[in-house]
């Protein structure tokens, strides 16, 4: 783990700041049900979720209008305002939190949601950034293409290991920032799930506290992927390279 600094002090802080959730959607009617089951018996810490879309047209929308409409008052719909595709909903998400934890959940139930409150814990001492690592003793990943998994899995674990990174898992999605750290970045990824690896390698040669819980990644059982491995590839080389600079 990274040095969390004034641990003490940044506590009192963080202590009382609820957790935002940003979950990007397109097209997830068939998951977003048992994703907010998931969420809130597994999330036991108070959260407020925003799910992100990008046209009016997602089917997703009224399945969550219809959760809103029977008096589920944690759960918002926001449509995306930087642009379509994966990188302009999480960054609108981010948008709407200038400080607190903000945590951000794909729609495809494939995320380890029984570790939030341990990540949380995490944030409160003063971590600014908290990943749910699948490549830390503890953690795993079943199911899913092997060229994927290989790659995030030699890409985690050697900047762990030979740049030092506090993580195993630098290229998951599924973490724990601040929303202060993330209001004051300047996030420069406009294409794919590249921006996870931006923001923890930033947050790495910026001092930040990073710390990891593992978990266990599933592969969804239902609704289509959008991750593009060979478009998306340059652009995690681009920040794996990143990370080599001087902190």
């Amino acid at each position: 783990m990274g040095s969390p600094g004034n641990a003490l002090s940044v506590e009192e802080r963080r202590r009382h700041r609820a957790l935002t959730v940003v979950i990007p959607v397109y097209n997830e009617a068939s998951n977003f049900p048992g994703l907010w089951q998931a969420i809130t018996e597994s999330v036991h810490s108070e959260f407020v979720a925003i799910v992100v879309y990008d046209f009016d047209a997602d089917n997703t929308i009224p399945v969550v209008q219809l959760i809103i409409d029977r008096g589920e008052r944690r759960l918002r719909l926001l449509k995306n305002s930087i642009g379509p595709g994966v990188v302009g909903a999480i960054r609108t998400g981010f948008n709407t939190v200038t400080e607190g934890p903000v945590l951000v959940v794909m729609a495809d139930l494939c995320d380890d949601l029984r570790v939030v409150d341990a990540m949380l814990q995490l944030y409160r001492q003063g971590y600014d950034v908290v990943v749910g690592s699948r490549y830390m003793p503890g953690g795993g990943i079943e199911g899913g293409p092997f060229l994927k998994k290989m790659l995030s899995r030699m890409a985690g674990v050697s900047l762990h290991y030979l740049r030092g990174l506090p993580t195993h898992d630098a290229t998951n999605a599924f973490k724990v920032y601040d929303g202060a750290m993330l209001h004051a970045m300047q996030i420069e990824s406009r294409l794919g799930f590249e921006l996870n690896l931006e923001l923890t390698v930033k947050a790495f040669l910026r001092g930040r506290g990073i710390a990891e819980v593992p978990s266990v990644w599933k592969d969804r059982t239902a609704g289509e992927s959008r991750f593009r491995l060979w478009k998306w590839l340059p652009h995690y080389l681009r920040w794996y390279l990143y990370a080599f600079r001087p902190r």
